[in-house]
This record gives C-alpha cells, sequence and structure tokens, in this order.
C-alpha cells in the first residue's frame, strides 16, 4: 500500500527538543521513504523587545549576538544528526519577520509537520511564539505531528489512540494519520455519543473505513460528551498505554486572532505524548 507520507516538514529552534523533533521526523523519513525539511523559525530578538523610542548600535549588536548563537546552536543540532546514518535532510532558516507566516507558507508544501508544545515554564527560551504550534495550522491548514516538551515515548506509533466524533477536522487528523496506522500494533477509537445524519440502508462509518485501508481497530464508546474533554482524552490514552494521540483541531477566527476550542486548548496545554492534529 502506498505511502501518502512524501515531504515532512519540522521545525527547529535553539531550543533541547529541537533535536527530538528532527530525530523523529528523520525516523519517519525513513521508515515512509519521505523526504525531510528542517526549516529554523525563531521571533528575532528586537522584536520581542518592550516598545522603545530608540535602539542604540551597542543594543542591536547585542541582539543580534543573541540570534546568531541561537541560529548557530541550531545549525550544529541540525549538522549532529545529519552526520548519523539516516534519510538525508534539508536545512533552511526564515530571515526575519513574520516568522510564523513565512513558516506556515513553506507548510503548504509538505504531507505532515513536526512541530513542538510550547513550553509554558520559559527555562529553555527559544524565541518562539507561544501560539506558533495553532497558528501555523490555522494558516496552512497543514495535520501537525505535536511532540511534548517533557519525556518522550520509548516508541511513537505503536499503540494508537484516535479522538473521533464525526466532523471534518477527525476525518482530516484519522487521513493524515494513516500512513503510521498502518504501522501501528494498536489502534483504539475513543468516540462520545453525537449526532449522526439520518441514512436509510447501509450507512458508512469509520469502522469501516478503517477496515478498507487495512486498519483493525478496537472501540470504545464513552456515551455523551462531557464539558472537560480534553483532559479526558488524555486520561484515556494514558490507560489504554498510547504513545500517540489522533485528533481533530477545533476552533475559529475572530478579529485576526486564533482561538482554540476548549478541548484542543487543553489537550496541547497538558499533552504528555505525541499528538497528531488537523485543522
Amino acid at each position: 500500500m502506498k505511502t501518502s507520507l512524501m515531504q515532512l516538514l519540522v521545525h527547529l529552534d535553539a531550543s533541547p527538543r529541537a533535536a527530538q523533533r528532527l530525530g523523529l521526523a528523520r525516523q519517519l523519513g525513513q521508515r515512509h521513504g519521505a523526504a525531510v525539511a528542517a526549516l529554523y523559525a525563531a521571533t528575532p530578538s528586537f522584536v520581542e523587545l518592550p516598545f522603545a523610542p530608540e535602539v542604540g548600535p551597542g543594543i542591536a549588536a547585542a541582539l543580534r549576538e543573541i540570534d546568531d548563537e541561537q541560529l548557530a546552536r541550531a545549525r550544529a543540532t541540525f549538522d549532529q544528526l545529519q552526520a548519523s546514518p539516516g534519510v538525508r535532510t534539508t536545512w533552511a532558516e526564515v530571515l526575519g519577520d513574520p516568522v510564523m507566516a513565512t513558516f506556515a507558507q513553506q507548510a503548504l508544501y509538505a504531507d505532515l509537520l513536526v512541530l513542538g508544545q510550547h513550553n509554558p515554564s520559559g527555562t529553555e527560551p527559544a524565541h518562539v511564539p507561544a501560539d506558533f504550534v495553532e497558528t501555523v495550522m490555522a494558516i496552512s491548514g497543514k495535520p501537525a505531528l505535536i511532540l511534548p516538551y517533557a519525556a518522550m515515548p520509548l516508541a511513537v506509533g505503536e499503540t494508537v489512540v484516535i479522538a473521533w466524533k464525526p466532523t471534518r477536522e477527525a476525518a482530516r487528523a484519522v487521513d493524515a494519520a494513516m500512513p503510521l496506522l498502518w504501522d501501528a500494533r494498536r489502534v483504539h477509537v475513543v468516540s462520545w455519543a453525537s449526532e449522526e445524519a439520518v441514512i436509510g440502508g447501509e450507512r458508512l462509518d469509520l469502522n469501516g473505513y478503517l477496515k478498507l485501508h487495512g486498519v483493525e481497530a478496537t472501540w470504545h464508546s464513552q456515551g455523551e460528551e462531557p464539558e472537560e474533554l480534553g483532559e479526558l482524552l488524555l486520561s484515556c490514552a494514558f490507560d489504554l498505554e498510547a504513545d500517540l494521540l489522533v485528533m481533530g483541531c477545533y476552533g475559529h477566527s475572530r478579529a485576526r486572532e486564533w482561538l482554540l476550542g476548549g478541548t484542543s486548548r487543553a489537550v496541547l496545554r497538558s499533552m504528555t505524548l505525541p499528538v497528531l492534529m488537523a485543522h
């Protein structure tokens, strides 16, 4: 069965977790015969400064030095991994601002993005906006495999949990995850009751769709959808010993501000396992 993963795009920054993202992207590229592109994207230091009437040449030079050091650190990480056996990876970097819009434009040419969860502690300054993941997904419309800033599981994609509801976003997430589902040892579908379209005769459903694609899944029907669904999803994934969660990313745009739905926001905030999302 032909894989649909032909191009991966991984986000690099100066944080220690960037090596983890690049390493996993290279593993996926090797496994699926996909090309891997690494794109360094970080907000220039002067953009993050509080408003000031003037920035003197000394301050400007110091800020450029900070940016250059971070770029050099990321490039060293890239070169080290590139020297190891595996799929060849290309390097590129976003020049200047706007960082997220430029990254999202490059994302248009990838089948899957490999991104990192925002670390709210700020102990690993990387000059990456807190809403980088959701903004890139919203602008590009591309699915993303998001890795947690906490410890990663030893394997990714051996036990997969699909959070299912009959929506466009969830269906797109399943399609994007299909190459990973084919390789999985166990696939679980967790669903909550929702209003289904009334169909006469034989209806189509996710179970049949997965079987046609060669994926056997165990179903877990949970009754009515609770209000705190995000935390419950993560709890279910933990109970099932999952190393990957597949779900739709819900939200809407208002006054140019990206607003995530409560479930997506809760998962992105509290996730401790990789999550494949599609918007």
